[in-house]
Protein backbone atom coordinates (compact mmCIF):
# COMPACT_ATOMS: atom_id res chain seq x y z
CA UNK A 1 0.00 0.00 0.00
CA UNK A 2 2.71 2.46 0.94
CA UNK A 3 3.54 2.67 -3.05
CA UNK A 4 0.76 4.14 -4.00
CA UNK A 5 1.93 7.47 -2.66
CA UNK A 6 5.03 7.68 -4.28
CA UNK A 7 3.54 7.81 -8.07
CA UNK A 8 5.12 11.09 -9.24
CA UNK A 9 2.19 12.93 -11.48
CA UNK A 10 3.65 15.58 -13.86
CA UNK A 11 1.06 17.16 -15.55
CA UNK A 12 0.94 14.38 -18.31
CA UNK A 13 0.93 10.92 -16.74
CA UNK A 14 2.41 9.42 -13.70
CA UNK A 15 5.32 7.88 -13.40
CA UNK A 16 6.02 3.83 -11.86
CA UNK A 17 9.26 4.19 -10.27
CA UNK A 18 10.34 0.94 -8.48
CA UNK A 19 10.05 -2.63 -9.83
CA UNK A 20 6.98 -3.44 -7.47
CA UNK A 21 5.06 -0.56 -8.97
CA UNK A 22 5.59 -2.24 -12.65
CA UNK A 23 5.09 -5.60 -11.18
CA UNK A 24 1.44 -4.53 -9.89
CA UNK A 25 0.61 -2.37 -12.69
CA UNK A 26 1.11 -5.26 -15.76
CA UNK A 27 -0.72 -8.10 -13.53
CA UNK A 28 -3.51 -5.76 -12.78
CA UNK A 29 -3.89 -4.84 -17.11
CA UNK A 30 -3.25 -8.41 -18.12
CA UNK A 31 -5.78 -9.78 -15.45
CA UNK A 32 -8.19 -7.14 -16.19
CA UNK A 33 -8.19 -7.62 -19.76
CA UNK A 34 -7.70 -11.78 -20.30
CA UNK A 35 -10.65 -11.64 -17.86
CA UNK A 36 -13.06 -8.91 -19.89
CA UNK A 37 -12.25 -10.77 -22.84
CA UNK A 38 -13.97 -14.53 -21.67
CA UNK A 39 -16.48 -12.33 -20.66
CA UNK A 40 -17.38 -11.18 -23.91
CA UNK A 41 -17.66 -14.44 -25.23
CA UNK A 42 -19.38 -15.78 -22.05
CA UNK A 43 -22.28 -12.83 -22.47
CA UNK A 44 -22.41 -12.85 -26.56
CA UNK A 45 -21.59 -8.99 -26.50
CA UNK A 46 -19.74 -9.32 -29.56
CA UNK A 47 -20.72 -12.35 -31.87
CA UNK A 48 -17.89 -15.42 -32.60
CA UNK A 49 -15.59 -13.73 -35.45
CA UNK A 50 -15.54 -10.45 -33.91
CA UNK A 51 -14.16 -11.82 -30.65
CA UNK A 52 -11.42 -13.83 -32.99
CA UNK A 53 -10.14 -10.56 -33.71
CA UNK A 54 -10.41 -9.23 -30.69
CA UNK A 55 -8.48 -11.82 -28.86
CA UNK A 56 -5.56 -11.23 -31.63
CA UNK A 57 -5.60 -7.45 -30.62
CA UNK A 58 -5.88 -8.08 -27.10
CA UNK A 59 -2.88 -10.72 -27.47
CA UNK A 60 -1.21 -7.94 -29.27
CA UNK A 61 -1.84 -5.39 -26.07
CA UNK A 62 -0.66 -8.12 -23.89
CA UNK A 63 2.36 -8.76 -25.05
CA UNK A 64 3.35 -5.12 -25.75
CA UNK A 65 2.78 -4.77 -21.63
CA UNK A 66 4.75 -8.00 -21.14
CA UNK A 67 7.94 -6.24 -23.51
CA UNK A 68 7.70 -3.01 -21.15
CA UNK A 69 7.90 -4.88 -18.08
CA UNK A 70 11.01 -6.27 -19.11
CA UNK A 71 12.78 -3.05 -20.70
CA UNK A 72 12.25 -1.45 -17.32
CA UNK A 73 12.69 -4.17 -14.92
CA UNK A 74 16.02 -2.82 -14.00
CA UNK A 75 16.25 0.59 -15.87
CA UNK A 76 17.24 3.10 -13.26
CA UNK A 77 16.86 6.18 -15.82
CA UNK A 78 14.19 5.40 -17.50
CA UNK A 79 10.62 5.81 -16.31
CA UNK A 80 7.51 4.41 -17.50
CA UNK A 81 4.63 6.70 -18.03
CA UNK A 82 0.91 5.68 -17.61
CA UNK A 83 -1.52 8.67 -19.12
CA UNK A 84 -3.31 10.60 -17.11
CA UNK A 85 -6.52 11.15 -19.50
CA UNK A 86 -9.27 8.73 -19.14
CA UNK A 87 -7.54 5.73 -20.34
CA UNK A 88 -4.84 4.33 -17.46
CA UNK A 89 -3.19 2.35 -20.44
CA UNK A 90 0.51 3.45 -20.61
CA UNK A 91 1.34 6.73 -22.54
CA UNK A 92 1.02 6.43 -26.19
CA UNK A 93 4.55 7.55 -26.68
CA UNK A 94 5.59 4.68 -24.51
CA UNK A 95 4.74 2.18 -27.61
CA UNK A 96 6.22 4.46 -30.20
CA UNK A 97 9.81 4.46 -28.24
CA UNK A 98 9.39 0.71 -27.80
CA UNK A 99 9.29 0.19 -31.60
CA UNK A 100 12.30 2.62 -32.02
CA UNK A 101 14.31 0.41 -29.91
CA UNK A 102 13.39 -2.33 -31.70
CA UNK A 103 13.82 -0.92 -35.05
CA UNK A 104 17.61 -0.86 -33.87
CA UNK A 105 18.08 -3.56 -31.35
CA UNK A 106 20.91 -5.39 -33.40
CA UNK A 107 22.56 -1.54 -32.51
CA UNK A 108 21.68 -2.13 -28.79
CA UNK A 109 22.62 -5.58 -28.64
CA UNK A 110 26.03 -5.10 -29.89
CA UNK A 111 26.93 -3.06 -26.96
CA UNK A 112 26.24 -5.66 -24.63
CA UNK A 113 28.11 -8.04 -22.99
CA UNK A 114 28.47 -11.88 -23.90
CA UNK A 115 25.14 -13.26 -22.54
CA UNK A 116 28.19 -16.58 -21.29
CA UNK A 117 29.91 -14.11 -20.18
CA UNK A 118 27.25 -12.20 -18.02
CA UNK A 119 25.65 -15.70 -16.91
CA UNK A 120 29.41 -16.93 -15.57
CA UNK A 121 29.82 -13.50 -13.57
CA UNK A 122 26.51 -13.90 -11.79
CA UNK A 123 27.31 -17.40 -10.48
CA UNK A 124 30.76 -15.88 -9.52
CA UNK A 125 28.97 -13.63 -7.45
CA UNK A 126 26.25 -15.60 -5.78
CA UNK A 127 28.33 -19.00 -5.61
CA UNK A 128 32.02 -17.96 -4.93
CA UNK A 129 31.87 -14.69 -3.42
CA UNK A 130 28.60 -15.11 -1.62
CA UNK A 131 26.99 -11.22 -2.99
CA UNK A 132 24.55 -10.18 -4.96
CA UNK A 133 24.39 -9.29 -8.80
CA UNK A 134 25.24 -5.80 -9.16
CA UNK A 135 22.20 -3.54 -10.20
CA UNK A 136 24.27 -2.87 -12.80
CA UNK A 137 24.47 -6.37 -14.70
CA UNK A 138 20.96 -7.15 -13.81
CA UNK A 139 19.77 -4.20 -16.06
CA UNK A 140 21.90 -5.80 -18.35
CA UNK A 141 20.66 -8.99 -18.27
CA UNK A 142 17.21 -7.79 -18.56
CA UNK A 143 18.26 -5.93 -21.81
CA UNK A 144 19.66 -8.68 -23.37
CA UNK A 145 16.31 -10.42 -22.42
CA UNK A 146 14.27 -7.71 -23.60
CA UNK A 147 16.59 -7.12 -27.06
CA UNK A 148 16.95 -10.60 -27.83
CA UNK A 149 13.26 -11.94 -26.99
CA UNK A 150 10.50 -9.21 -27.98
CA UNK A 151 9.46 -9.50 -31.61
CA UNK A 152 8.44 -6.10 -33.66
CA UNK A 153 5.77 -7.46 -35.34
CA UNK A 154 3.77 -8.55 -31.92
CA UNK A 155 3.77 -5.03 -30.46
CA UNK A 156 0.78 -3.09 -30.78
CA UNK A 157 0.90 0.08 -33.14
CA UNK A 158 -0.86 3.06 -33.64
CA UNK A 159 -3.01 1.70 -36.44
CA UNK A 160 -2.93 -2.22 -36.87
CA UNK A 161 -5.06 -3.89 -40.23
CA UNK A 162 -6.89 -6.93 -40.12
CA UNK A 163 -7.39 -9.29 -42.75
CA UNK A 164 -10.70 -8.95 -44.55
CA UNK A 165 -12.98 -12.09 -44.82
CA UNK A 166 -15.56 -13.64 -46.39
CA UNK A 167 -18.91 -14.06 -44.34
CA UNK A 168 -20.98 -17.32 -45.18
CA UNK A 169 -24.33 -17.26 -45.38
CA UNK A 170 -24.93 -13.22 -45.26
CA UNK A 171 -25.51 -12.14 -48.55
CA UNK A 172 -26.15 -8.27 -48.11
CA UNK A 173 -22.82 -7.98 -46.58
CA UNK A 174 -20.40 -10.96 -47.30
CA UNK A 175 -17.30 -9.60 -45.95
CA UNK A 176 -15.65 -8.16 -43.18
CA UNK A 177 -12.87 -6.28 -42.15
CA UNK A 178 -11.49 -5.24 -38.58
CA UNK A 179 -9.00 -2.97 -37.77
CA UNK A 180 -7.46 -1.59 -34.70
CA UNK A 181 -5.61 1.75 -33.61
CA UNK A 182 -4.31 3.25 -30.48
CA UNK A 183 -5.63 7.06 -30.67
CA UNK A 184 -3.30 9.54 -29.43
CA UNK A 185 -5.54 12.03 -27.73
CA UNK A 186 -7.47 9.75 -26.10
CA UNK A 187 -4.75 6.79 -24.96
CA UNK A 188 -6.49 4.12 -25.43
CA UNK A 189 -7.14 1.29 -28.40
CA UNK A 190 -9.93 0.78 -29.89
CA UNK A 191 -11.29 -2.02 -32.30
CA UNK A 192 -13.62 -1.89 -35.55
CA UNK A 193 -15.31 -3.44 -37.77
CA UNK A 194 -16.71 -2.71 -41.37
CA UNK A 195 -19.82 -5.02 -43.14
CA UNK A 196 -19.49 -4.68 -46.29
CA UNK A 197 -20.40 -5.90 -50.25
CA UNK A 198 -18.45 -5.02 -53.32
CA UNK A 199 -19.65 -3.29 -56.52
CA UNK A 200 -18.05 -4.27 -59.84
CA UNK A 201 -14.80 -5.52 -58.35
CA UNK A 202 -13.21 -8.64 -56.52
CA UNK A 203 -11.63 -8.50 -52.94
CA UNK A 204 -8.27 -9.44 -54.30
CA UNK A 205 -8.59 -6.23 -57.13
CA UNK A 206 -10.06 -3.90 -54.14
CA UNK A 207 -7.28 -4.84 -50.95
CA UNK A 208 -5.10 -2.50 -51.21
CA UNK A 209 -7.58 0.61 -51.87
CA UNK A 210 -9.55 -0.98 -48.94
CA UNK A 211 -6.70 -1.21 -46.12
CA UNK A 212 -5.49 2.51 -47.58
CA UNK A 213 -8.87 4.00 -46.96
CA UNK A 214 -8.94 2.95 -43.71
CA UNK A 215 -5.11 3.98 -42.49
CA UNK A 216 -5.88 7.36 -43.69
CA UNK A 217 -9.30 8.12 -42.89
CA UNK A 218 -10.34 5.40 -39.21
CA UNK A 219 -6.89 5.89 -37.72
CA UNK A 220 -8.20 7.69 -34.92
CA UNK A 221 -11.63 7.95 -32.54
CA UNK A 222 -14.26 10.13 -34.45
CA UNK A 223 -17.97 9.47 -34.62
CA UNK A 224 -18.78 6.37 -36.94
CA UNK A 225 -21.16 8.30 -38.86
CA UNK A 226 -18.13 10.60 -40.03
CA UNK A 227 -16.18 7.53 -40.21
CA UNK A 228 -18.68 5.66 -42.17
CA UNK A 229 -19.45 8.84 -44.72
CA UNK A 230 -15.37 9.41 -45.19
CA UNK A 231 -14.80 5.38 -46.24
CA UNK A 232 -18.11 5.43 -48.17
CA UNK A 233 -16.75 8.34 -49.92
CA UNK A 234 -13.36 6.95 -50.66
CA UNK A 235 -14.23 3.41 -51.52
CA UNK A 236 -17.31 3.71 -54.36
CA UNK A 237 -16.67 -0.23 -54.68
CA UNK A 238 -17.47 -0.63 -51.53
CA UNK A 239 -20.74 -0.69 -50.45
CA UNK A 240 -20.79 -0.72 -46.68
CA UNK A 241 -23.57 -2.07 -44.54
CA UNK A 242 -22.28 -1.99 -40.58
CA UNK A 243 -19.67 -0.35 -38.47
CA UNK A 244 -19.10 -1.40 -35.25
CA UNK A 245 -16.63 0.73 -32.94
CA UNK A 246 -15.67 -0.82 -29.77
CA UNK A 247 -13.84 1.47 -27.27
CA UNK A 248 -11.27 -0.71 -24.71
CA UNK A 249 -11.41 1.59 -21.48
CA UNK A 250 -10.84 2.98 -19.66
CA UNK A 251 -8.88 0.92 -16.94
CA UNK A 252 -9.63 2.27 -13.42
CA UNK A 253 -6.66 0.70 -11.41
CA UNK A 254 -4.83 2.24 -8.47
CA UNK A 255 -2.49 3.94 -11.22
CA UNK A 256 -5.49 5.76 -13.22
CA UNK A 257 -5.20 9.49 -12.31
CA UNK A 258 -8.41 10.61 -14.40
CA UNK A 259 -11.52 12.14 -13.19
CA UNK A 260 -14.04 10.07 -13.35
CA UNK A 261 -16.70 8.53 -10.93
CA UNK A 262 -15.03 4.93 -11.86
CA UNK A 263 -11.98 5.54 -10.79
CA UNK A 264 -12.06 7.66 -7.61
CA UNK A 265 -14.07 5.61 -5.87
CA UNK A 266 -11.90 2.84 -6.30
CA UNK A 267 -8.71 4.71 -5.11
CA UNK A 268 -10.85 5.60 -2.34
CA UNK A 269 -11.61 1.96 -1.21
CA UNK A 270 -8.08 1.10 -1.57
CA UNK A 271 -7.15 4.27 0.62
CA UNK A 272 -9.82 3.41 2.97
CA UNK A 273 -8.92 -0.29 2.62
CA UNK A 274 -12.25 -1.41 2.07
CA UNK A 275 -11.00 -2.49 -1.61
CA UNK A 276 -7.53 -4.29 -2.01
CA UNK A 277 -4.80 -2.84 -4.03
CA UNK A 278 -5.66 -5.02 -7.46
CA UNK A 279 -8.94 -3.55 -7.33
CA UNK A 280 -9.80 -2.60 -11.13
CA UNK A 281 -12.68 -1.96 -13.44
CA UNK A 282 -12.78 -2.15 -17.11
CA UNK A 283 -15.28 -0.01 -18.64
CA UNK A 284 -15.85 -1.03 -22.42
CA UNK A 285 -18.38 1.04 -24.91
CA UNK A 286 -19.52 -0.09 -28.23
CA UNK A 287 -20.90 2.28 -31.08
CA UNK A 288 -22.79 0.77 -33.98
CA UNK A 289 -24.44 1.82 -36.77
CA UNK A 290 -25.93 0.44 -40.17
CA UNK A 291 -27.27 1.72 -43.84
CA UNK A 292 -31.14 1.79 -43.72
CA UNK A 293 -30.97 3.14 -47.57
CA UNK A 294 -28.98 4.97 -49.71
CA UNK A 295 -28.71 7.61 -52.37
CA UNK A 296 -26.85 9.40 -55.13
CA UNK A 297 -24.17 12.28 -54.73
CA UNK A 298 -22.11 14.14 -57.47
CA UNK A 299 -22.70 15.00 -61.25
CA UNK A 300 -24.69 13.18 -63.88
CA UNK A 301 -20.48 11.97 -65.05
CA UNK A 302 -19.48 11.26 -61.31
CA UNK A 303 -22.74 9.82 -60.02
CA UNK A 304 -21.57 7.64 -56.65
CA UNK A 305 -23.92 5.75 -54.24
CA UNK A 306 -23.06 6.73 -50.71
CA UNK A 307 -25.17 5.24 -47.53
CA UNK A 308 -27.69 6.53 -44.73
CA UNK A 309 -27.34 5.73 -41.56
CA UNK A 310 -29.09 4.86 -38.67
CA UNK A 311 -27.03 5.23 -35.36
CA UNK A 312 -27.62 2.31 -32.98
CA UNK A 313 -27.49 3.33 -29.27
CA UNK A 314 -24.30 3.49 -27.72
CA UNK A 315 -23.81 0.09 -25.79
CA UNK A 316 -21.60 0.85 -22.03
CA UNK A 317 -20.47 -2.44 -19.77
CA UNK A 318 -18.19 -2.35 -16.84
CA UNK A 319 -16.36 -5.72 -15.63
CA UNK A 320 -15.27 -5.53 -12.85
CA UNK A 321 -14.93 -7.69 -8.98
CA UNK A 322 -17.97 -8.64 -6.50
CA UNK A 323 -16.63 -6.52 -3.84
CA UNK A 324 -16.06 -3.25 -6.23
CA UNK A 325 -19.70 -4.04 -8.28
CA UNK A 326 -21.35 -3.98 -4.37
CA UNK A 327 -19.00 -0.45 -3.93
CA UNK A 328 -20.64 1.24 -7.12
CA UNK A 329 -24.10 0.12 -6.58
CA UNK A 330 -24.10 1.66 -2.94
CA UNK A 331 -22.10 4.82 -3.94
CA UNK A 332 -23.46 5.42 -7.38
CA UNK A 333 -26.14 3.03 -8.47
CA UNK A 334 -27.94 5.71 -10.78
CA UNK A 335 -24.64 5.28 -13.30
CA UNK A 336 -24.56 1.58 -12.82
CA UNK A 337 -28.32 1.76 -13.83
CA UNK A 338 -27.88 3.40 -17.24
CA UNK A 339 -25.10 0.66 -18.32
CA UNK A 340 -26.80 -1.71 -21.20
CA UNK A 341 -26.09 -4.26 -18.34
CA UNK A 342 -25.80 -4.78 -15.35
CA UNK A 343 -21.72 -4.76 -14.27
CA UNK A 344 -20.42 -7.79 -15.39
CA UNK A 345 -18.33 -9.88 -12.59
CA UNK A 346 -14.96 -10.81 -13.14
CA UNK A 347 -12.69 -12.78 -10.86
CA UNK A 348 -10.42 -10.79 -8.07
CA UNK A 349 -6.33 -11.00 -8.73
CA UNK A 350 -4.38 -12.24 -5.56
CA UNK A 351 -0.72 -10.38 -5.75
Amino acid sequence: MSFINQIVTPLDSAVLESKEQYQTYFKIVNHAFDAMVDKLVEHEICNPLELSFMKQYCELLTYSLEAFRVKYLFDEEEKMKVDLTESGFPNYLEFRYLINDLALKSEHISKLPDPKVLKDEFLESLLKYKEPVSKRKLEQAASIVYYTSVEKNFIFKRFVQGKIIKIENNPGAPYLVSWSFYDISMNRPFICFMYFDLLKTTVNEYTEAIYDALEKSADRDMSLDMMAYALDKKLPKVLPKKFRKIDLGPLHTVFAKDELQITHLILEGIIQKTLKLPACAVSLSIDEIHSKGDFTEGSFFNKQTLQVWETNKTEKYVFTTHRVMQMLYDRIPETMNKLTKEPIEIPELKL
